[in-house]
């Protein structure tokens, strides 16, 4: 009996290489949550959560109407959203990387990675459910339709679609991580998360795009066509979950008038767009992003 699915394919030199470098950079440079972050320490009185400027509100009539200490106050209860939907992400992700991972041979490098970088996320997944837990705040998640949507993920997306997909729910919030762990007006948590979230996720995305570099090599003009909807829809689900609505009424605000406010906000528009530079050209060289979804993009703001 063999333990391997006979469909299963045989992992290139290339990704067998890669796979053994990102396993010893794991071995390098990995961070324990429970050790390397002071769950204790108090916030810092007049800190920010994350960078205002970046904030969904900031520079709209409603986010003139708002105190110092209010805009603080939402500063938090958008980085718990943004905390929570990353929660959902990376559980959708798992699933997928373990449903590859399950028909592989287990004595492949690449295997090898799929199942630690499961690890990776799994520990980030309770670094995130902590830190929310000590912001006291509630873990909003996305909105009911795409948690429900999201479940098709796993069966749905599969190869091209699957890895371009991975590559969108990581490379945005990667870039604004990057900006935020440098910000000296942010409190300690935040960008001590973000700091262990940006290293193990470096070694994400390079897998990745590696993957969708490999499995758009040969794909009919039909399946092209369907897996650059497929991740279309992602860039809008995910990029339209960040924030929930239910965040804007922790400081007063009308949860609806505050949404319809936020997406209309160039400010906020900009800052999503800014997310997405560094995924963008990825995604256009290995042909993910169609002509017909234009307008798909340009709604998740990742396409100006």
């Amino acid at each position: 009996m063999t333990l391997l699915d006979p469909a299963a394919e045989v992992a290139s030199p290339n990704a067998e290489a890669l796979s053994e470098r990102l396993l010893r950079s794991t071995a390098r440079q990995s961070y324990d949550p429970d050790v390397d972050i002071d769950w204790s320490a108090p916030p810092v009185p007049g800190l920010w959560w994350m960078q205002p400027e970046r904030m969904s509100l900031y520079g709209t009539p409603l986010w003139d109407r708002l105190s110092e200490e209010q805009r603080i106050e939402l500063s938090l209860h958008e980085v718990a959203s943004m905390v929570s939907v990353g929660i959902w992400f990376e559980v959708v992700l798992m699933q997928i990387l373990l449903r590859d991972a399950y028909r592989e041979d287990p004595r492949s490098a690449r295997t090898q990675f799929m199942l630690t970088e499961v690890g990776d996320e799994t520990r980030h997944t309770v670094m995130f459910g902590r830190a929310i837990e000590a912001m006291g705040v509630r873990a909003y998640g996305p909105r009911r339709t795409p948690y429900r949507l999201a479940r098709l993920g796993p069966v749905a997306l599969r190869g091209a679609s699957a890895y371009a997909g991975i590559l969108i729910g990581e490379e945005p919030v990667d870039r604004w991580q990057r900006d935020l762990m440098r910000d000296e007006r942010i409190q300690p948590l935040a960008r001590m998360i973000a700091r262990i979230h940006v290293t193990e996720e470096a070694r994400h995305v390079t897998f990745a795009r590696d993957e969708l570099a490999s499995a758009v090599k040969g794909l009919s003009r039909a399946k092209l066509r369907w897996h650059q909807a497929l991740t279309a829809q992602v860039a809008y689900v995910t990029m339209r979950s960040l924030v929930h609505p239910d965040v804007y009424a922790a400081v007063g605000l009308d949860p609806q008038e505050a949404r319809r406010q936020a997406l209309g906000n160039e400010a906020y528009r900009e800052t999503i767009a800014w997310m997405g530079e560094k995924v963008m050209p990825v995604l256009q060289e290995n042909g993910m992003v169609g002509e017909r979804d234009r307008k798909v993009w340009r709604a998740s703001f990742l396409m100006r």
